[in-house]
This record gives structure tokens, sequence and C-alpha cells, in this order.
């Protein structure tokens, strides 16, 4: 397993090995597949600023935890989504981006840019699969009592490693 995230002198230091890059590789571009842009208005001046359409919630619960409502009134949530969505997608797409850029084998020097985008992108990942899985506060709990034969082990023990990274790049950038 890798030693995640450590600082040197400014410099974020990560350190993978092959099999873990894949798997960040595939789970990054799982979430960057979901955020592809979202629909636009169909006036020609809503499409060239990015405004969304109706601003509806996503019926994909992933879509919609990674896209929460800002405000608890459905509309003035809708209102709010119609002008941020798009740029919000823009982020994660661009996040998602930079870490298949420097996700590599070995030892890699992140820019405290490429750092942040990997911290918000490992985030989305966790949210994504977080919510797949249901995880709740329990979840290490029944990690540690859950048979490795269970069919979602693998997936929870994923779930507890990407954890794991997002807290080894939170204590590298502080």
């Amino acid at each position: 397993m890798s030693s995640g995230f450590s600082s040197k002198r400014g410099v974020v230091i990560a350190q993978f090995e092959a099999p873990e890059v894949a798997i960040l590789r595939s789970l990054v571009s799982q979430v960057l597949g979901l955020v592809e842009p979202g629909e636009t208005g169909d006036d020609p001046l809503e499409r060239a600023l990015g405004i969304g359409g109706g601003g509806e919630v996503p019926s994909d619960p992933v879509l919609a935890r990674l896209f929460p409502s800002a405000y608890e009134d459905a509309g003035d949530a809708a209102e709010f989504r119609r002008y941020t969505e798009a740029t919000l997608r823009d982020g994660k797409r661009a996040d998602a981006r930079t870490m298949l850029d420097t996700a590599r084998p070995g030892r890699t020097e992140l820019t405290p840019e490429q750092a942040q985008a990997w911290l918000r992108a490992l985030n989305d990942v966790r949210l994504a699969l977080g919510t797949k899985l249901e995880v709740t506060e329990e979840i290490h709990e029944e990690i540690a009592t859950m048979s490795e034969d269970d069919p979602r082990y693998p997936a929870y023990v994923t779930y507890d490693w990407l954890t794991y990274l997002q807290d080894t790049l939170v204590r590298a950038l502080w």
C-alpha cells in the first residue's frame, strides 16, 4: 500500500504503486464521466454563459450528492443551481483531469495547485463511492467485522483507503 502524501519544502509528494494508480485512474474517470456538461438553457445567451436549464435536483443520488441543493426552498435551490451548476461541473472536470494527468507510479511532486485539485477530486470520488455504498458513520466498525469473503469488502476497503489518502493529503497541505 502507498505511503500516501507527504510534504517537503512546500512541495506535496505522492507515492503510489502501479495498481494503486490504476484504481485511482479508474475511479476518477468514472466521476469524470458523471460530471460531463449538464444541460444549458434554450436561449443562446444562456448557452454562451453556461446557464443551466431547469435547475432540477439530479435524479441520480450520486449526482445529487456531488451537486447538493444550496437552499431548502425548492425554488431558490433551482434558481441557484441554474446559475452555478455548469461552473461547478467545469471545476470538477478540471480537478479530475489534473488528477489523471499527474497520477503515476512512483514518486510524484505536486504543485500546491495540483495538490488542491487532487484533494477536491479525491473528495468527489469518496462522495460518489460513499453514496453508492450508502456509507454511514459506522463504516470503520463495519469494515473491521466484515469478512474478506463478503462481496462488498473490496469496495469498502477502497473507500477506507481513499479516506486515508485524503487525510494524508490534508496533512501534507497543512
